[in-house]
């Protein structure tokens, strides 16, 4: 049986002790029903990562005493993408989910010319992102940032390669043939997919256009193709 992993945003490495949230203390105990001695992990979910045993039994504020602390190292590629949003949050949640699994850094949630209205719902969003990276052990948490314009980032963005995916009949390279790199972004587009304006400012702003396949795949899917495809590179990192 694996150990229960948790989110402690609050927990720093010198800690000997320490007082679980509500929301952890809750599941731990009520809903594991975990009792005095047993085993959990915590994280801070910027790269520590506890061993800890519990103290007392408090449905509302559980204390554990930590065991052993560890620094896990950041991913060696940080990888980015800026992200339309869906006016089918569900689809929205789904892609979420799937990305922090496979290891994204920072998450951009885009506005486009082409966009479709969507309810921006940041704290739930948010614990889907916790609980992926719960899932899938890691003890780095991705960055959601507030929605913002395609535009802006398009003309902002610093990462050393960026990337964008559209669906117009330009030359465009297999992302599984662009070299690798540390600190990388790509933006992928809305079911109507980027304006033609939009890719010319990205062009502008030093974007080398992808494609994901040869078919056309929704915003969401190709969300999780293009992760799949920059976290596990054919090339090795140089």
């Amino acid at each position: 049986m694996s150990v229960p992993f948790f989110y402690e945003p609050q927990i720093n490495s010198g800690a000997t002790t320490f007082e679980l949230s509500e929301a952890s203390s809750r599941h731990c105990i009520q809903v594991l029903r975990m009792r005095t001695g047993a085993i959990l992990n915590l994280t801070n979910g910027m790269g520590l990562k506890f061993e800890a045993s519990i103290l007392s039994e408090d449905r509302k504020a559980a204390v554990v005493q930590i065991l052993s602390t560890e620094a896990i190292p950041a991913p060696k590629r940080a990888i980015s993408i800026g992200i339309a949003l869906l006016k089918n949050s569900d689809r929205f949640e789904w892609m979420l989910e799937k990305i922090t699994e496979i290891g994204v850094s920072q998450i951009y949630p885009l506005n486009s010319k082409r966009s479709e209205q969507h309810r921006f719902r940041f704290d739930r969003y948010q614990q889907i992102i916790v609980a992926a990276m719960l899932q899938s052990q890691q003890c780095w948490l991705p960055i959601l940032h507030e929605p913002m314009a395609a535009t802006k980032l398009m003309q902002s963005a610093n990462q050393s390669l960026k990337l964008i995916a559209h669906c117009e009949d330009d030359q465009k390279n297999p992302l599984q043939q662009v070299s690798t790199a540390q600190n990388s972004l790509i933006l992928i587009g809305p079911e109507g997919d980027f304006s033609r304006e939009e890719i010319e400012l990205a062009l502008q702003n030093n974007f080398i256009p992808v494609s994901l396949g040869e078919t056309r795949l929704r915003t969401e899917t190709a969300g999780v193709v293009a992760i799949t495809l920059l976290a596990n590179p054919a090339s090795p990192l140089s």
